[in-house]
């Protein structure tokens, strides 16, 4: 084949596709080829589609051989995290208990959709069980490596979907966001994840882990790409009571508006703490690139970060307490442990977090009067290793696995859209900084990631 398809995005595989220089069938068999060389020292893929890949791949090509337009992402390889439904396969959901479940009748709505504007699905994506992590190792289907150095992690919750992007396995996968489980492993992979608003995008057939704070979204290497399957994934969905019944609003017709007249801004205080340099050197970077030069300050964060705590730990161990009482020896120790804490939480203490949450909604909706966009870091650091249980930030020793949460917490805790767009750090591992807005203004984040993929940090 002369065209490289691993080199490109998804956008550009597409088009090479429609216009005959390369088939959707060769890309799918190379594909699955390197899945099948590559995954077992990866450990991206804990389900390979190999049989209807190949079989979409072909209708797509049939498609354009009759004169059809196959779609917007014809013959694009992707991969969902193995929480979304996968008609024929059985949702891991990263789970040893769930392994035990009949396939999936249907699709996820997500997956759907992608599979309508010509995309080819691959297979399933590893993750931390249930969701419920930020590093993606998990004890019954092992750690998915960070690609730019195997001995550290790829962040979680979802990791596979990451790090098969970062290693050019696929150019776009799915992941889901409660606290920060697709910005998180965005940044140490050193890729683009966007967490759109709550409510935005159907979560329909996805195994949800925290209800009130649970989101999807995509991952890829560019921000058409992003922009691209935001506006594929974006509609109404009776199958989720939660998903918006806001007409969709496409954004990759607004990439190029550029940010004249944004207001821009750092998020100070609690954002600049606890955070190693080079994370904090990111953001300087980003700041520079766009002439960023005001802060601002989001109130409580700190306390949005514990109440965020409170509610998932709650809603988490509520959807698994019956399999917590009769079998608590199936689950990853370190998910059950914080499952059974979050089983042992007063009612009262969630009703507080809930409250607090409509509280702090105000203060942040009050703010948005004032800026338009704000920049904080993604991680406190880069990669940890896998091994790691702790780690120094400012002198002070800290839990390495709650602590990548630190800054991406405060913000879907409020369902705040947010991308995290990657920035080389000074020794050689990836970093990521958030791009937030409020709510419903995907299109002004992806405007602002457009300014920056074309500057190189």
């Amino acid at each position: 084949m002369t065209f490289n398809w691993r080199q490109a995005d998804a956008v550009g595989i597409a088009t090479a596709v429609y216009q005959g220089e390369i088939t959707a069938s060769a890309i799918a068999r190379d594909c699955l080829a390197q899945i099948d060389t590559r995954n077992p020292s990866l450990n991206c893929f804990t389900a390979v589609t190999a049989d209807t890949a190949i079989a979409k791949a072909e209708r797509v090509d049939q498609a354009i051989s009759r004169g059809e337009f196959p779609g917007v992402l014809a013959g694009v390889p992707f991969a969902v995290k193995n929480l979304f439904d996968v008609a024929g396969l059985t949702t891991l959901a990263g789970s040893k208990i769930n392994a035990e479940n009949p396939p999936a009748n249907h699709d996820a709505t997500a997956v759907t959709r992608l599979k309508q504007a010509g995309a080819v699905l691959v297979g399933a994506l590893n993750m931390d069980e249930y969701a419920y992590g930020f590093v993606t190792v998990n004890s019954h289907y092992g750690a998915t490596p960070n690609p730019h150095d195997p001995t550290r992690v790829s962040g979680g919750s979802s990791g596979g979907s990451a790090a098969s992007v970062a290693t050019g396995l696929v150019p776009l996968t799915l992941g889901s966001d409660t606290n920060g489980s697709i910005r998180v492993p965005a940044a140490l992979c050193g890729i683009f994840g966007l967490k759109p608003t709550y409510g935005r995008l159907s979560r329909a057939g996805a195994i949800l882990f925290s209800s009130s704070l649970d989101h999807i979204g995509p991952f890829a290497r560019s921000i058409r790409d992003i922009a691209t399957a935001f506006d594929i994934l974006q509609g109404s969905d009776e199958r989720d009571p939660v998903c918006t019944q806001r007409p969709p609003e496409p954004c990759l017709p607004q990439l190029e508006k550029g940010i004249e007249g944004l207001r821009i801004a750092v998020a100070g205080e609690y954002f600049t703490q606890g955070a190693t340099p080079e994370a904090l050197d990111a953001v300087a970077k980003v700041a520079q690139a766009l002439n960023v030069t005001a802060t601002v300050r989001i109130p409580e964060a700190h306390r949005a970060r514990a109440a965020a705590y409170m509610i998932t730990a709650t809603e988490g161990a509520n959807l698994h307490f019956a399999n917590l009482r009769s079998r608590p020896q199936d689950f990853d120790p370190a998910t059950r442990d914080r499952f059974l804490a979050g089983a042992l939480i007063p009612a009262s203490w969630y009703i507080q977090a809930q409250r607090f949450r409509q509280w702090y909604r105000q203060r942040v909706q009050e703010l948005f009067q004032t800026v338009d966009i704000i920049l904080a870091p993604t991680t406190p650091c880069v990669a940890p290793r896998i091994d790691q249980d702790t780690m120094v930030i400012g002198g002070e020793e800290i839990l390495v696995r709650p602590n990548l949460g630190l800054f991406t917490q405060p913000l879907s805790f409020i369902g705040l859209p947010v991308l995290s767009v990657p920035v080389k750090s000074s020794n050689s591992l990836p970093l990521g900084v958030q791009i937030i807005a409020a709510p419903d203004h995907e299109a002004m984040i992806l405007r602002v990631a457009a300014v920056l993929e074309g500057k190189e940090l």
